[in-house]
């Protein structure tokens, strides 16, 4: 199942971008033998002044065709760790080709494409800058990954 995060903004040199990268690379090796990943980013244009539903109508635009669509919101689900990988594992499965996760800018996502959504988690009830989310789900993906694979990263 091949993996997608599309988000708002550009997440540019710095160590975000070096968290982000180093967690995207070790979900890759670990996930290749899972049916999980590759990962891959689609960063959509964060303008001054683009309005929420213009966001919206640009993540749209990066959601692969047929894709099983996962938001990042503070009203989303909570899981811990475990349940957010048998839930990975649940989707592929169940065949799904394709998992995109949606992050939005600083005002997070708009009501439509939240409705539109198959899923919604939640990283807790406070809100997280956009970029440090990024940065969150790439950590999570890959550790789903090594409880999948019953590896030792995972030690609750």
């Amino acid at each position: 199942m091949r993996i997608h995060i599309c988000a708002v903004g550009r997440l540019r040199a710095g160590p975000e971008r070096v968290l982000s990268d180093d967690y995207l690379d070790r979900l890759g090796k670990q996930g290749r033998t899972l049916g999980l990943g590759p990962a891959r980013e689609h960063e959509v244009e964060d303008r001054k002044n683009l309005c929420m539903e213009a966001e919206a109508a640009l993540l749209a635009r990066a959601i692969p065709q047929g894709a099983l669509v996962c938001t990042l919101d503070e009203r989303g689900q909570m899981l811990s760790s475990p349940e957010f990988a048998a839930l990975l594992a649940k989707w592929r499965d169940a065949g799904r080709q394709d998992l995109a996760f949606l992050i939005g800018g600083a005002d997070g996502l708009s009501p439509g494409l939240r409705a539109r959504a198959d899923a919604s988690i939640s990283f807790g009830p406070m809100v997280w800058p956009h970029m440090l989310v990024r940065v969150m789900l790439a950590e999570q993906l890959y550790r789903a990954a090594t409880i999948l694979a019953g590896g030792p990263y995972h030690r609750a």
